[in-house]
């Protein structure tokens, strides 16, 4: 290994990213990129759009088989995981996953691409996250939206919100944001419900990851990482339904069952329901995308989605 003084570590946080004294970030895993593409056997066709150039905030769009041509779909706002600091809309996980989603629970999805810390701390991915949920709602309210495929087949008065782990965090962030905010997002745009899988939120302990990524309040009780030591504004949520799964050997478990018990407790007045998968880790369905139990969770999804 180099020995220059550049070359030290002066950050390490395990399967995420090494920061070195002279600023460079190293990632333990980098992702591939996958080409958008129409797909002859689902049906399902998908396309990139760009929506803060300066920032390279894009979208990945799913438009589900149309059985007409101006027929209606739900829409879904998905935001991948990877601990705010790894992994891709365009990766093959995620582009894989998501034409899945569209696939099989029949949504028109949009999946987000945000930028990623450390060398973007938050809140650059809520902010980013944020700038989407504006675009799609631009669309909803009849105002200068221009993308076809929401203009013609997204059914506005269904529109959910999902991710996965660090993904989930920040789709909870924008719903809370839409909450607290109805006026940001106008009338057209009605959120129904969100489902989180395996969501990473904090859990009264330190965490280096959110110390590291947020500067600017990185004490763990931040309500946007640890939403619920904060009743009174989870209670807020203006979704009528929230889905979170969770897996048995899941290293943060708990943190979606203290979210499920916050949110039955707060006075919030929608429905919430828990799904834990036996015997699976963190993103398993990920990882092993056409085992038995990553098919049921899609059917959960699928059954919250319709």
């Amino acid at each position: 290994m180099d020995s220059t003084p550049s070359s030290e570590i002066v950050y390490d946080i395990p399967m995420l990213f090494q920061v070195y004294k002279d600023g460079r970030v190293e990632r333990y895993r980098k992702h591939d990129f996958v080409p958008p593409s129409d797909n002859p056997i689902t049906g399902v066709r998908s396309k990139d759009v760009v929506i803060v150039p300066e920032n390279n905030v894009t979208v990945r769009l799913f438009l589900p088989k149309i059985t007409q041509n101006d027929q209606k779909f739900p829409v879904l706002v998905y935001l991948h995981g990877g601990g705010f600091a790894i992994e891709s809309a365009f990766s093959t996980y995620y582009d894989s996953y998501l034409h899945s989603v569209a696939a099989e629970t029949n949504v028109l999805a949009i999946s987000v691409e945000y930028r990623l810390a450390p060398e973007h701390k938050i809140p650059s991915c809520y902010d980013d996250s944020w700038a989407v949920m504006k675009w799609v709602a631009q669309h909803a309210n009849g105002e200068q939206g221009t993308e076809p495929w929401l203009k013609i087949h997204a059914d506005f008065s269904r529109v959910f919100l999902a991710g996965d782990s660090a993904g989930a965090n920040i789709a909870h962030n924008m719903m809370m944001r839409a909450s607290v905010d109805e006026d940001k997002l106008g009338d057209g745009l009605k959120l129904v419900g969100m489902a989180l899988v395996q969501p990473y939120f904090g859990n009264n302990g330190p965490d280096r990851i959110w110390s590291y990524c947020c500067p600017e309040n990185p004490n763990t009780d931040d309500p946007r990482f640890n939403p619920a030591a904060h009743p009174s504004l989870l209670s807020k949520l203006i979704c009528s339904k929230i889905l979170i799964c969770t897996g048995e050997k899941d290293f943060i478990r708990d943190r979606g069952w203290t979210y499920y018990e916050a949110l039955k407790k707060c006075g919030w007045k929608g429905e919430v329901e828990i799904k834990e998968t036996e015997g699976e880790e963190h993103v398993f369905h990920l990882v092993k995308p056409t085992c038995d139990k990553a098919k049921a969770l899609m059917k959960w999804l699928a059954d919250f989605f319709q």
